[in-house]
């Protein structure tokens, strides 16, 4: 059985789906702080099947326990976390204190219990300011900001972990820009407030709920000024957690894998792409460079491939297409 934390989440939602759909059982953990109980709801519709769905923190021994304690748990998918870069920066203490706590408080419970297989939810940020691109796991590593940080913390908790106890079996995953939803239109991205990324801030300003798209500077030397990121949709993610799962079962080792596409878009043409999926014109303006950000950056996934026989197949027009799907059958996300 696997524990999914976070699983009611935007990729933790996706993932429960497609863990289901390929036969594991799961247990869906999560505090709903920036995520909804209608969507697992939905992914039980979705699929036939019922979820184990509880409710708690993970920063609880108590609540921790007793998943462990009352279910067979094998192997987790770590996804609980906060994960706002803006407001990291102004609730430092807060994100150190749940991402990092969090995540020592279910490794401390995964020993006691003898469950051994863990594929934890990193990110692309953790590379910092990369000075080429495409991007390699074993570039330099220097997050600019909390977040990032907690993500880098935990990878080298997770690495002096491992060290210390090499029958452990851990993928770290690292993302590069999820996007999209399921081609159902049922499950997608519902941020809280205004979206922190391109897709749902796009997609909310499609229908109707802001004036226009704010695009952070279009002064980068890229092709037409505007940022260039790895966009990846999220069911591919998805799938790839599947993958990192089943190399688990092979040997005892620690992994670190970069998941995106290896092809970098720009605000621009995401916005353009958009605009052809929803067949109507999106408004925006041109805004000041944002304090840490980077001109492009985006993925060499050769390794993924290598190592798991993954890698990413929907496009840009399907990312497009399903995000705007979602959106448009959920104007105000689950709260419809």
């Amino acid at each position: 059985m696997v524990l999914v934390t976070g699983g009611a989440g935007y990729i933790g939602s996706h993932t429960s789906l497609e863990l289901l759909e390929a036969g594991y059982d799961i247990v869906v953990f999560d505090n709903f702080c920036n995520s909804s109980k209608e969507s697992i709801r939905r992914v039980e519709e979705l699929t036939s099947k019922d979820i184990t769905l509880i409710e708690g923190d993970m920063r609880s021994f108590e609540d921790l326990q007793s998943v462990f304690a009352n279910y067979s748990i094998d192997s987790v998918i770590h996804f609980a976390g906060l994960k706002a870069v803006g407001e990291s920066v102004e609730k430092p203490l807060e994100y150190y204190d749940n991402n990092i706590v969090g995540t020592l408080r279910l490794l401390q419970t995964m020993q006691k219990f003898h469950c051994k297989k863990l594929v934890f939810s990193s990110s692309a940020t953790v590379y910092g300011h990369p000075h080429t691109t495409p991007i390699q796991e074993d570039f330099p590593l220097n997050a600019t900001n909390p977040y990032g940080r907690t993500k880098l913390f935990i990878e080298e908790i997770l690495r002096d972990f491992y060290r210390s106890d090499p029958s452990f079996n851990i993928a770290i995953l690292r993302y590069f820009n999820p996007a999209g939803a399921h081609h159902s239109g049922r499950i997608g991205e519902d941020p809280d407030g205004i979206p922190n990324n391109l897709f749902p801030f796009i997609s909310q300003t499609a229908v109707g709920r802001h004036k226009e798209v704010i695009i952070f500077g279009n002064d980068y030397d890229t092709k037409d000024g505007t940022g260039v990121r790895d966009y990846i949709h999220v069911v591919d993610l998805a799938l790839g957690h599947i993958k990192a799962l089943e190399k688990l079962q092979e040997d005892t080792e620690i992994l670190t894998i970069n998941l995106g596409t290896g092809k970098g878009y720009s605000v621009l043409e995401v916005i353009a792409a958009f605009e052809k999926a929803a067949n109507k014109s999106i408004a925006y303006t041109i805004a000041p460079r944002r304090p840490g950000d980077i001109a492009e950056c985006f993925a060499d996934p050769s390794y993924a491939k290598e190592i798991l026989g993954w890698s990413a197949s929907r496009t840009l027009e399907t990312m497009c297409e399903d995000a705007w799907r979602w959106q448009k059958q959920n104007p105000n996300g689950y709260q419809t």
